[in-house]
């Protein structure tokens, strides 16, 4: 397996490393990669540009590894429409509240940008069905272990297909609820 670091023009928070964390770019630079087709897939998300490099995907690709990518649904669905064998994975929040918990104990963002995020999460969440498997990321180490068998290609009971009826009662109380 191998990751691609993706480039953004986020600012760098004081934790992270360039080349490791994100590569920290400038619009102009991060649009000129796009304009050459750079990119397999960008994104605009929170006012920030985060896009996956051709070139660094090649890398890892003709190392003869599988490509992990990391990325939000208007990705995925760049990915899914110029490689169509692409395998998909959608990991859930066990509830708003959680997220809400998790993104302001994370202690990166400040409450606006907290708040843009869970503003976005019905967005983000309303794609949940264009994914090939389905995760809940409840308990850590059993979500690790879920998508450790699907990466291992043994996650046939994660599949979209075999979690749709139990997964929606989940899917309906995060797209109804109320977070603010």
């Amino acid at each position: 397996m191998g990751v691609v670091v993706s480039h953004t023009t986020r600012a760098m928070r004081p934790e992270e490393v360039n080349g490791v964390n994100y590569h920290f770019t400038d619009t102009e630079t991060f649009n000129q990669l796009a304009d050459r087709g750079g990119f397999i897939e960008w994104a605009n998300v929170f006012g920030n540009l985060y896009g996956t490099s051709v070139d660094a995907a090649n890398h890892v690709l003709n190392d003869g590894k599988n490509l992990i990518l990391e990325i939000d649904w208007q990705g995925a669905a760049q990915v899914r429409e110029k490689f169509p064998e692409t395998q998909s994975i959608f990991i859930f929040p066990p509830s708003l509240t959680a997220l809400r918990e998790r993104l302001e104990g994370r202690g990166q963002d400040d409450a606006d940008t907290v708040q843009k995020r869970m503003d976005a999460a019905f967005e983000e969440l309303s794609h949940w069905h264009e994914f090939d498997f389905l995760i809940i990321n409840d308990q850590f180490e059993e979500a690790l272990i879920e998508l450790t068998s699907v990466v291992k290609g043994q996650g046939d009971a994660l599949r979209k297909a075999m979690r749709e009826n139990e997964l929606q009662p989940l899917v309906s109380e995060l797209l109804l609820q109320d977070y603010q």
